[in-house]
């Protein structure tokens, strides 16, 4: 090997072990970013102990949820001008003041209280606000961190480490069940948000020093001996293999003609009738979908454990990680099964002008038809089918399938329908979908269930906390069938 070369070996090797380090902390800082998805371990804690209502645990919930939305599109400047390791810097120091100070706010709170405390319930509705923005921030910096350091396979790069994150729900509640939770007294709360804070503050606080964008490798210099006559007048639209251009008709492959958005605004956006139709859809799918997420801990307290003779009865605690379990794995499974599902049935592309399209293809839009239908059916089951707490799985899976399905697809449907110069920017809107329909649908059934609980304060018992609810969801995702069904009429030749 020659001196050159091997100059040129140590910063390759060099790029390797940084990039080796920066994928490390993509999947920790995936593990533990969906640490608020975790919230229905803690529920049924926080209504026995500190005396809180349903809707002040709803609250509680949304704020989590909430907080994943407002600052979205300042979270993409900070990635655009700083970096992930930015963003996963500021997550550990969110994560660390949520849910250590919600640790510290369930500890001091004594056991004998017969009354819920307006204070702890205002403080822990901030500190969850707080984490659950830490959760945004953590999402984009894993995820900006993976596609922009494998820009050749960004699809995979992105699938997979949204698919880490889905997967954190479940991970923690391993953990927790693990070393967290004694048989007799349960889930114990304050260390494990003790942990929480400690755990994934230390491991984004890693990510700010890895997770940074590794420049390719420097390709040897060449030595350019003439530049032919109209060389460098060639431009960016020329085909590089003009022989070749024929060829994409023996693959299947066909180049047609679409029109561009004349209008690429925001106020253009808002004024398209297909845009309200799909932010319909998104609001019932997700979020009639994060509603179960996290409210699935509180379901569960409301039904009877399945016995018999031969079967030990599960804890509540038990019942819901298990629960918990199912949302994750099914979410984490969509998201990989979907995705290059939709690469196969729908490759579309845009270029400009054109649309870049195999010969046999389904428009993506159908692929929504899917999560639709499970939401549909699961909540029909959960209004004729559901009478203990073992006939809750069809609700976990279908909730879990229907939100990493809809979230798989719903960027490439948005930059097919918009344009891909503002798909960005259109799928924050799109996203304030779930961000009013969370609340919509969680005081729905929060509020339907305090009217069914007992007057001492006690956790409402039986199927009619929560019964005309999901009838009321059952009606609503057959109306978002019937908007996705005029949505593939409107775009079944453009997508």
């Amino acid at each position: 090997m020659t001196l050159s070369a091997q100059s040129r070996s140590q910063p390759t090797h060099l790029r390797r072990a940084r990039l080796a380090l920066a994928c490390v902390s993509i999947v920790a800082n995936a593990l533990f970013g969906a640490a608020i998805y975790t919230f229905p371990l803690i529920s049924p804690t926080l209504m026995a102990h500190l005396k809180l209502t349903q809707p002040q645990i709803t609250t509680i919930a949304l704020a989590g949820m909430m907080g994943q939305y407002p600052f979205a599109a300042i979270i993409g400047k900070i990635i655009d001008r700083y970096g992930p390791w930015a963003c996963s810097i500021v997550a550990s120091c969110l994560f660390f003041i949520g849910f250590g100070l919600s640790a510290r706010e369930i500890a001091k709170t004594p056991d004998d209280i017969t009354l819920p405390s307006a204070s702890s319930f205002h403080h822990l509705t901030v500190y969850f606000f707080i984490a659950g923005l830490g959760s945004a921030f953590s999402w984009f910096s894993s995820l900006f961190a993976a596609s922009k350091n494998f820009p050749n396979y960004i699809g995979v790069a992105s699938g997979t480490s949204t698919a880490f994150f889905s997967l954190s729900p479940m991970f923690i509640s391993i953990l927790a069940s693990r070393f967290f939770t004694h048989p007799d007294e349960g889930l114990d709360v304050t260390h494990f948000l003790q942990f929480l804070a400690f755990s994934c503050g230390a491991v984004h606080l890693l990510g700010g020093f890895t997770l940074h964008i590794i420049p390719p490798p420097e390709d040897p210099p060449s030595v350019v001996l003439e530049d032919p006559e109209g060389l460098a007048q060639v431009e960016e639209q020329t085909a590089l293999l003009q022989g070749q251009r024929n060829d994409a008709d023996e693959v299947g492959v066909g180049v047609f003609p679409v029109s561009l958005v004349k209008d690429g605004s925001a106020i253009a956006l808002l004024k398209d009738r297909n845009f309200w139709t799909l932010a319909f859809m998104m609001f019932v799918i997700l979020g009639s979908s994060e509603t179960v997420m996290s409210n699935i801990g509180t379901i569960v307290l409301s039904l009877p454990s399945y016995s018999s003779s031969t079967v030990a009865v599960p804890s509540t605690d038990v019942a819901t990680a298990t629960q918990v379990r199912l949302i994750s794995a099914a979410n984490t499974l969509s998201r990989l099964l979907v995705g290059p599902l939709a690469d196969f049935v729908s490759p579309v592309a845009s270029h400009g002008a054109q649309i870049i399209q195999r010969k046999y293809h389904t428009s993506r839009v159908v692929l929504l038809f899917f999560p639709i239908l499970v939401l549909a059916l699961t909540y029909l089951w959960m209004v004729i089918g559901v009478r203990s707490q073992v006939d809750l799985w069809a609700l976990s899976v279908g909730s879990g399938i229907a939100y990493g399905s809809t979230f798989t697809v719903l960027p490439s449907v948005v930059a097919s329908a918009w344009g891909v110069e503002n798909s960005g920017r259109n799928f924050g809107i799109i996203t304030y979908a779930p961000f009013f329909g969370t609340p919509a649908f969680s005081y729905l059934y929060a509020f339907n269930a305090a009217s069914h609980s007992p007057s001492d304060g006690a956790a409402c018992k039986g199927i009619e906390c929560w019964e005309s609810t999901f009838a009321w969801n059952t009606a609503m995702t057959f109306a978002a069938f019937g908007a996705a069904i005029y949505l593939w009429r409107a775009w079944r030749d453009r997508m």
